[in-house]
């Protein structure tokens, strides 16, 4: 029996040991070949007035929407408005960087939205412009607004549902 024959059987099965079913020296490279250019097994024919299956349906491909721009990260702008800030009291990065206690180069890459600073950077960034933190956040805030607002226009709002006693109240 060739082997493909042997295997198309199930002569071996997953919790059966194997066994070589013939001799016990494997076949010769002609025989692997035989193996290497079986053909799978076909389907039988339908007859020709048989009736063939319907075609799937495909499903609805959905509407593809527009791609919108990334929303801006917080780090690009912090620091696009860190730089706004030094540059309208005209000091360069050294001076500005000297006040906050970092280095000119660190303050040159927070601007470039490059590097994360840390609660306590930004604490000290904000500080060296005579601000606070809460006056640098909402500056930061209001801009990231304006931003949105620019890339996908006004977003309308859920109207807000009662809750609590209101809410027990209008249930009654």
């Amino acid at each position: 029996m060739p082997l493909t024959h042997w295997l198309l059987a199930g002569a071996a099965s997953a919790d059966s040991e194997f066994r070589w079913p013939g001799p016990a020296v494997p076949p010769t490279i002609g025989g692997m070949a035989e193996v290497a250019n079986a053909s799978p097994p076909r389907r039988p024919a339908l007859p020709r007035n048989a009736a063939r299956p319907a075609p799937r349906a495909l499903a609805p491909v959905p509407a593809l929407e527009p791609p919108r721009a990334p929303e801006p990260l917080w780090r690009e702008v912090l620091g696009s408005r860190l730089r706004e800030l030094r540059r309208q009291r005209a000091e360069k990065l050294t001076e500005t960087a000297g006040r906050a206690g970092i280095s000119p180069q660190y303050l040159s890459e927070v601007e470039r939205g490059r590097k994360e600073p840390s609660s306590e950077m930004i604490a000290a960034l904000a500080g060296a412009f005579g601000l606070t933190l809460i006056d640098l956040t909402t500056l930061v805030t209001e801009d990231l607004r304006r931003r949105q607002l620019a890339i996908v226009g006004p977003v309308a709002r859920p109207a807000a549902r009662p809750a609590g006693p209101v809410a027990l109240a209008m249930a009654a």
